[in-house]
C-alpha cells in the first residue's frame, strides 16, 4: 500500500465529508443557499483532497485553499449569513481547509515552500 505523503489532504477529505452532511447534522437544510453550498464545496473538495492523498500534486493543494476561501464569503454572497449556524460552519471549516492547504504548500519541498529553500550551487 502506497504511503500517504501528507497526512493533511485525508483530513480535507474529512473536512468534505463533514460539508456534505453538515446541514443536515446543523439543521439548516431549509436554507437552500447554505445547504447546496456545503453540500457542493463539500463533493468538490472530497474529490480533489482524494486526488491529492493518491496522486499529489501543487495545484491540488492551490484549489483546496480556493474552495476555502469560496466557503468562507459564501455566507455574505449567497445571503445566509444570518444562519449562524451555517455561517459559522462555513467560516470555521473554511480557515481549517486553508490552513491545512497552505501548511502543505509550505513544507513541502517540492511545492512552493521548498523552492525557498534551495541554494545556488
Amino acid at each position: 500500500m502506497k504511503q500517504v505523503k501528507h497526512w493533511q489532504d485525508p483530513v480535507n477529505v474529512a473536512l468534505g465529508a463533514w460539508l456534505i452532511i453538515s446541514p443536515w447534522v446543523l439543521g439548516f437544510q431549509g436554507v437552500t443557499a447554505a445547504m447546496w453550498s456545503a453540500v457542493a464545496t463539500g463533493v468538490v473538495l472530497g474529490a480533489v483532497a482524494l486526488g491529492a492523498t493518491l496522486v499529489p500534486r501543487a495545484w491540488e493543494e492551490w484549489t483546496e485553499g480556493a474552495l476555502a476561501i469560496w466557503l468562507a464569503v459564501s455566507p455574505w454572497v449567497l445571503g445566509f449569513a444570518t444562519v449562524e449556524n451555517a455561517m459559522v460552519n462555513a467560516v470555521f471549516v473554511a480557515a481549517a481547509i486553508l490552513v491545512l492547504a497552505l501548511w502543505v504548500l509550505v513544507t513541502d519541498k517540492d511545492y512552493l515552500g521548498g523552492s525557498m529553500d534551495r541554494h545556488a550551487h
